[in-house]
C-alpha cells in the first residue's frame, strides 16, 4: 500500500477502504505521509467527495488517533453543543448556564476563533482570570458540582483532526462536507457527551452558504452520531446578519450577561430558547411549550445568571472585570430607509481587522475591541441616526467600509426566517 496509490484511487472517484484511510491519516500524523501528499488527497476528496461509509471510517480513525474522554463518573445525561461558526455567535455563553440552572449537565470543550468567526474560548478569556484549562479530573468534578464546565480542547484529543485541519486551512480544502462532518463529529464524540446538539449556521457569514449544503451537512453528522449511538440533533439557523448586536469578545460576553438577565436581543434569545427546548425535550421528554416556559422563567428569576456567576467563579474568573475599549466612535447612517441586509461576513472581517479576530491560531487578539449594532435587518433608520458603535484601540477602520455593510432602501423586503430547519 502506498499514499500515491490512495491519492490516485480517490482522484479516480473510487471508494477508499478503511485500511487505506487509516494508512493516510496515521501516516500523516507520524510524518511518513508528507504535507504535499496529504494536500493532494484532501483536494481529491474535495473534488470527488466521500461516501457515508468512508466518512464514518475517517471519523473513527481520527477519534482513535488520540484520547477519548471517559465521562462515566458524571451523574446524569451529558450534553455537548457545537456551532459551525458565525458572526456574533455567543450562544454557548447563554445556553450553557441556562441549561445547567435546570440541572442538565453541560460538559463542553470549545475552540478559538479563526478568520471572521469568533471562538467561545476567546470570549471566556475576555473575563479576567477565567481558566479554560482544567485537568480531566477537575473538569468532571466541576460538572458534577455545578452542572457545567467550559474548557478548551486538549492537545491529546483528536490530534489527527488538529493537524489535518491546519493543513486544510492553508490549502483551499476546508469546504468539503465529509471533511467538515468528520472534523466536527470526531471532536464531539471523543469529548464523551451522551447527546450532541449542533447549530448549523447558513448564509453569508457562515461556512455553509446555502440551505441545501447546510441540510446535507446536518444529515451527514446525524448519520455519524447514529453510528456511535450518540443522539445528534442539528438546528439550521440563519447567518445572513450577525447574531445579536455585539461582535467582539468582551462586548459579546456583556451581551450574553444581559441575555442571561432576560434583557438580550430577540434573535439571540430565539436561537438560545429553541436550542435549549430541543435539548430539554431530548433529556427529559418535556413538551416544547412547557420547556420554553421553564427557560423564560429561569432567565427572568435570575437563576440562569446566577449559574453563570457560579461558572465564572469556579474557573477563576472575575465577572466584574470585563474590559472594553474607551475609544468609541458612533457611525451614523448616510441615508434614510429600511435596512434590508447587513453583510455578516464583512462585519466579521472588520472585527478581525480592528483586532477582535485572528488569521492564524498563533495571532494575538484584542478582547476590548469590536462593534455593537444599533439597527438590525427590518429596522427603519433616519439619516444621521446611529447605525453602529465601533470600539477601537490601536487600529483604525474607515467609516465608508462600515457603511458598505448596510443595505438601506426605500421599501422593506420580507425579513428572512431565523430558524430554518431541525434535523435529527
Amino acid at each position: 500500500m502506498s499514499i500515491i496509490d490512495i491519492i490516485n484511487k480517490k482522484r479516480n472517484r473510487k471508494q477508499l477502504t478503511r485500511e487505506e484511510i487509516e494508512f493516510a491519516v496515521n501516516g500523516y500524523l507520524d510524518g511518513s505521509v508528507k504535507d504535499y501528499q496529504m494536500s493532494s488527497l484532501l483536494m481529491a476528496i474535495v473534488l470527488n467527495g466521500m461516501t457515508a461509509r468512508e466518512t464514518i471510517d475517517l471519523t473513527d480513525i481520527m477519534i482513535k488517533s488520540g484520547d477519548v474522554l471517559d465521562l462515566s463518573k458524571i451523574d446524569g445525561i451529558i450534553v455537548d453543543k457545537h456551532s459551525t461558526g458565525g458572526v456574533g455567535d455567543k450562544v454557548t455563553l447563554v445556553l450553557g448556564p441556562l441549561l445547567a440552572s435546570l440541572g442538565i449537565k453541560i460538559a463542553k470543550m470549545s475552540g478559538r476563533g479563526l478568520g471572521h468567526t469568533g471562538g467561545t474560548i476567546d470570549k471566556l478569556e475576555a473575563i479576567e482570570g477565567f481558566n479554560t484549562k482544567l485537568s480531566e479530573k477537575k473538569f468532571i468534578k466541576q460538572v458534577n458540582d455545578i452542572n457545567i464546565a467550559l474548557v478548551g480542547q486538549t492537545a491529546d484529543l483528536v490530534p489527527a483532526d488538529k493537524k489535518i485541519y491546519a493543513l486544510r486551512d492553508v490549502t483551499g480544502t476546508v469546504e468539503s462536507l465529509p471533511l467538515i462532518a468528520s472534523s466536527i463529529m470526531s471532536k464531539k464524540i471523543a469529548s464523551g457527551a451522551d447527546i450532541i446538539m449542533i447549530d448549523v449556521k447558513v448564509g453569508n457569514g457562515a461556512l455553509m452558504k446555502n440551505i441545501d449544503s447546510a441540510k446535507a451537512l446536518a444529515k451527514l453528522m446525524v448519520k455519524i452520531g447514529k453510528a456511535y449511538r450518540k443522539p445528534t440533533i442539528c438546528l439550521i439557523t440563519n447567518m445572513e446578519e450577525p447574531l445579536g448586536n455585539a461582535v467582539g469578545n468582551s462586548l459579546e460576553v456583556k451581551e450574553a450577561i444581559d441575555t442571561l438577565k432576560g434583557n438580550g436581543p430577540s434573535d439571540l434569545l430565539e436561537v438560545v430558547i429553541t436550542l435549549c427546548s430541543i435539548i430539554i425535550g431530548a433529556v427529559n421528554k418535556m413538551p416544547n411549550n412547557e420547556a420554553k416556559n421553564l427557560l423564560f422563567k429561569q432567565l427572568n428569576n435570575g437563576e440562569a445568571y446566577k449559574k453563570f456567576e457560579e461558572l465564572v467563579k469556579a474557573q477563576g474568573g472575575k465577572i466584574n472585570n470585563i474590559k472594553i475599549s474607551d475609544k468609541v466612535f458612533s457611525i451614523k447612517s448616510d441615508r434614510e430607509g429600511y435596512i434590508n441586509n447587513i453583510d455578516a461576513l464583512h462585519i466579521g472581517e472588520i472585527a478581525k481587522k480592528i483586532g477582535a479576530g485572528r488569521n492564524t491560531l498563533d495571532d494575538k487578539i484584542d478582547y476590548e475591541v469590536g462593534l455593537v449594532l444599533n439597527k438590525k435587518v427590518g429596522d427603519y433608520v433616519e439619516k444621521e441616526e446611529e447605525l453602529v458603535k465601533v470600539y477601537l484601540k490601536d487600529k483604525d477602520i474607515s467609516i465608508s467600509e462600515i457603511l458598505e455593510c448596510f443595505t438601506i432602501e426605500e421599501e422593506l423586503k420580507s425579513n428572512p426566517k431565523l430558524i430554518l430547519d431541525i434535523i435529527k
